[in-house]
């Protein structure tokens, strides 16, 4: 042994990712489905629209590994938590939804188009999905949400005006030529998606 102290950055460390059993819901690991990138029911009300997208690291590169988590009110607001109780949903909706991406980093839901729920201070919120994003890495997932063009209610947002007027397009999904909501993920670079602390 030299004796000779090394200095300096060591290598992080992820153990994973090993999405693939909490991707799977068809029974495959003997549970029952409990979720799926198709959050609609038949009998949920509301618009139902498509949120797709692709996740990139800090160079741009597609991230064909991520798992991605959203979760959401219906379209009156409501969600499917006995903490929410300005009444229940009386649809089989859940609000919740999960889904890898693609060998091109690529991912997309089936929704409803979630209703305004009321801030800590009891003024209503712009309609928007809240989103999970775990990948590679990362040793703690991030947070942000999903807001929606042409939503008047985002400029009296609550949580979009704590973010600085330059970074706010990052969290505003926009209309693709066939109608799906795009909604592009940045972990890091210029296009970095604002990410919360919670």
């Amino acid at each position: 042994m030299s004796g000779k102290i090394v200095t300096g950055l060591t290598p992080s460390q992820t153990v994973g990712p090993f999405f693939a059993y909490g991707l799977v819901s068809n029974g495959t690991y003997a549970w029952p489905d409990a979720f799926s990138h198709d959050l609609v029911t038949p009998d949920a009300s509301g618009e139902r629209i498509r949120v797709v997208g692709n996740v990139y690291d800090g160079d741009g590169a597609a991230i064909p590994d991520a798992m991605l988590e959203i979760w959401q009110a219906d379209s009156q607001g409501r969600f499917n938590d006995p903490r929410d109780t300005r009444g229940g949903s009386n649809t089989s909706f859940k609000g919740f939804g999960r889904t890898g991406t693609s060998a091109q980093g690529g991912y997309g839901f089936e929704t409803i188009k979630p209703g305004g729920v009321p801030g800590l201070d009891g003024k209503l919120q712009a309609p928007h999905i809240l989103m999970a994003v775990f990948a590679r890495g990362l040793l703690l997932h991030l947070y942000t949400r999903i807001y929606f063009d042409g939503e008047a209610a985002n400029d009296t947002d609550a949580v979009l005006a704590q973010v600085p007027p330059d970074r706010r397009a990052t969290l505003i999904a926009r209309r693709d030529a066939d109608g799906a909501y795009r909604f592009d993920i940045h972990l890091q670079g210029d296009n970095e998606t604002v990410f919360f602390d919670v």
